[in-house]
């Protein structure tokens, strides 16, 4: 009786001490520089590489979800992207931007699976770094550090862009919209996977919602969400879209994600404990942030939003005021 009141104990200061490392430790979106700090730092300790692999998003486990292993869920994904998205017949050698590329898992895959010659950028020197080192020789995958608010290529530079789950961070949607579609060439394809918000134009946040979706913006350095219409109608917008952005909902293909992810940290202490106390800390403080994406996601305030689009041949007006107004801003 007395050992069992000793684990409760322990139990129950772990889980008080968490939620006050949770709260006192958010990662308040300021600039893109926190952003970039928080991806170095998660590349530097290597605890989420341990548990996510290459890929730091979602797996895609199928309609209805299927068991499988986490790691193969998330390597699935990208071809399922690639599927979904018309890319798996494209000529080899076909130049492809992958932005926000992570540590490039999914520029590996195109690379190697597809013949893609694929540049990934982020704002994250390490990521940079670890994505370099994990390219074998021969592999058609570069990597550079690179804004997506305010890219540094051309104008119609690449075949195809690529992006997955990387417009969270991005402050302002409307230009990162215009930048994915700017440095696409005529005639290329968009294809986008995000973390989206309900439309709340249709349907405003709740009383629960509202503070759920603060945490989930705050932790884990993200301005805002949009939503799948709201920004399909943003590349709309742009006069760079060859008639309409084509959308779907994977939100119950990547919703076992969420529980995946604490459970391999379950079953895989190992990765928490070879950093000691200060891993088993930090790996405890996502559990609620997980959580929370959990319940958003299964309860319809959050959906994973999948975009794609042709730019077209003939840019309308609205694409030229872009391409002035992102002059103006180099």
């Amino acid at each position: 009786m007395n050992l069992l009141l000793l684990a409760l104990s322990a139990t129950a200061a772990i889980l008080v001490g968490s939620i006050a490392l949770y709260l006192l430790s958010a990662r308040r979106y300021q600039s893109s520089d926190t952003v970039a700090d928080s991806y170095d730092e998660w590349t530097e300790d290597g605890i989420l590489e341990f548990y996510w692999g290459e890929h730091i998003h979602l797996g895609h486990y199928g309609s209805p979800p299927r068991n499988t292993d986490f790691l193969v869920a998330k390597s699935d994904f990208v071809h399922e992207m690639v599927r979904w998205g018309g890319l798996a017949d494209l000529p080899a050698g076909t130049k492809v931007l992958d932005v926000g590329c992570g540590i490039g898992g999914s520029s590996r895959i195109l690379a190697k699976d597809y013949d893609l010659d694929v540049t990934g950028v982020t704002i994250s020197p390490k990521q940079v770094e670890r994505a370099t080192l994990l390219t074998p020789p021969g592999v058609t995958a570069r990597f550079a550090v690179d804004d997506a608010m305010n890219l540094s290529f051309p104008d119609a530079s690449f075949d195809v862009v690529w992006s997955v789950e990387a417009g969270p961070h991005m402050p302002d949607k409307a230009v990162f919209a215009k930048e994915l579609l700017r440095v696409l060439k005529p005639g290329g394809k968009l294809v986008v996977a995000d973390w989206n918000q309900r439309d709340d134009r249709q349907v405003p946040l709740n009383w629960w919602e509202q503070p759920v979706m603060t945490q989930l913006l705050d932790q884990w350095a993200h301005p805002k969400f949009s939503s799948i219409e709201g920004f399909s109608e943003l590349l709309e917008e742009t006069g760079y879209v060859d008639g309409s952005v084509t959308t779907a909902d994977w939100t119950a293909e990547t919703l076992p994600s969420w529980l995946h992810t604490i459970w391999v940290g379950i079953i895989r202490p190992k990765g928490w404990m070879q950093y000691g106390i200060a891993g088993f800390l930090k790996s405890v403080r996502e559990v609620p942030t997980i959580l929370l994406m959990r319940l958003a996601f299964g309860a319809g305030l959050c959906r994973f939003g999948m975009f794609k689009a042709v730019r077209a041949e003939v840019e309308s007006p609205l694409a030229e005021v872009g391409a002035t107004q992102n002059k103006n801003m180099s």
